[in-house]
């Protein structure tokens, strides 16, 4: 309507777009770029690098858990921001690291704050949008991993051209500045809900009451969450994802260049396109969720993304493997938006932290898995065909499981 102010849930939501590029596309995706530079800087073997890699990872899902649980109780707007700020330092200090014991606690922390920056992020939409309209508004939110991904793809390389050996660490410094100017930012602007602009949340009817205050230190406990079955058979249903999509993104350049035998500037040509369509793919699924149901929206996710994975593995032609890139830079986080959406359905707005972060852990142990089966798989028959169609099986396992979600009570 004409001269209808815009609702401040579009402001916090905005917020949590820049808390997941900050996160995710600064934090976590860009070490992948800035890994050569550093094994060259620091004399590091690629045990060490990988390592390093495992160390973020296991701050990122102890603290995913635990993260939504402190949003809950403390407020998702205090969380977030103490979370990248814990973030910004530890990334300047792993640009001073010297030992790998330096360089292995720095990104233990940044994967501590990742996690507890991203999960509460994630579960704005279900805070301050009405159920019909949470999918989208967390698509909105999850579209950062690809924006961060592109951003770091594009500002990385060019870091590194231009300080010479000692370019990863002005790469770290400067990502990590961002990271702490983007707390800055959501510290400003970001609040936990809608009640404390006196709102409701967007999408809601306006004849509804406007939620009680409600006052964030009161006491919550694990078992509020996990009490309701439906929030473990939701677990389940993500736990598919995390086997699935983790062996299909570990191995989609080793496949290209050393089975296929293409050049690594294709294969990284390929990469960037997939993650530029990725950008887009949560608002899409999200926004399927809202019209489809969460049940057949995730299902949809789920074939979609099998059948780009047995595209990956039997046609093995460039036109396969645009399809295949095409197929998931569309659907990449589809499952993480709808899975975020849904555990705020089943657990509320309030609760919508802690339940995702509770789900996070089986996702957490099936991307846990993944690499390491299918690794073996690829020793196994000498190929990356096997693990491909597997990674396309498992997922359209989750399908099936998918379409047995319940609506919340």
């Amino acid at each position: 309507m004409k001269g209808e102010k815009l609702h401040y849930g579009w402001i916090v939501i905005s917020m949590g777009l820049i808390t997941t590029v900050a996160a995710h596309g600064f934090g976590r995706m860009a070490y992948t770029i800035i890994l050569p530079a550093m094994k060259d800087g620091l004399k590091f073997n690629y045990t060490q690098l990988g390592l390093l890699g495992t160390g973020n990872f296991v701050g990122y899902l102890a603290m995913a858990i635990i993260g939504g649980f402190l949003a809950a109780r403390f407020g998702t707007r205090m969380v977030i921001t103490l979370a990248l700020m814990l973030m910004g330092v530890t990334m300047v200090l792993t640009g001073l690291a010297q030992s790998f014991s330096l360089a292995f606690a720095m990104r233990l922390l940044t994967g501590l704050g990742n996690g507890a920056a991203f999960v509460p992020a994630m579960a704005l939409g279900s805070a301050w949008f009405a159920k019909k309209n949470r999918g989208f508004a967390t698509g909105i939110v999850s579209g950062g991993i690809g924006t961060g991904t592109l951003i770091s793809g594009l500002l990385v390389p060019a870091i590194l051209s231009a300080y010479g050996p000692d370019g990863w660490r002005f790469a770290w410094y400067i990502l990590g500045g961002a990271v702490l100017l983007t707390a800055g930012v959501v510290f400003v602007f970001v609040r936990n809900r809608p009640d404390e602009k006196d709102l409701r949340p967007v999408g809601a009817d306006l004849e509804s009451p406007l939620s009680p205050k409600a006052n964030p230190a009161q006491a919550l406990s694990l078992s509020q969450v996990y009490k309701i079955a439906m929030v473990w058979y939701l677990g389940l249903v993500y736990f598919f994802y995390g086997l699935s999509y983790i062996i299909y993104m570990t191995f989609f350049a080793a496949y290209l260049v050393k089975e296929i035998g293409l050049s690594r500037e294709w294969a990284g040509g390929l990469w960037a396109m997939v993650g530029g369509l990725s950008i887009f793919c949560g608002v899409i699924w999200g926004s399927l969720s809202d019209r489809l149901g969460r049940s057949r929206g995730a299902a949809l996710a789920y074939l979609v993304l099998g059948v780009s994975y047995i595209f990956y593995a039997l046609i093995k032609i460039k036109l396969g493997f645009y399809l295949s890139g095409i197929l998931f830079g569309l659907t990449a986080w589809s499952i993480p938006t709808i899975m975020a959406a849904t555990a705020g359905d089943f657990v509320g707005p309030r609760l919508a932290p802690a339940g995702l972060g509770f789900i996070t852990l089986f996702f957490g142990i099936g991307q846990a898995l993944g690499p390491a089966l299918g690794g073996y798989l690829a020793d196994l028959s000498q190929s990356f065909t096997l693990p491909f169609l597997m990674a396309g099986g498992i997922s359209l396992t989750g399908m099936v499981f998918a379409l047995f979600l319940k609506k919340p009570p």
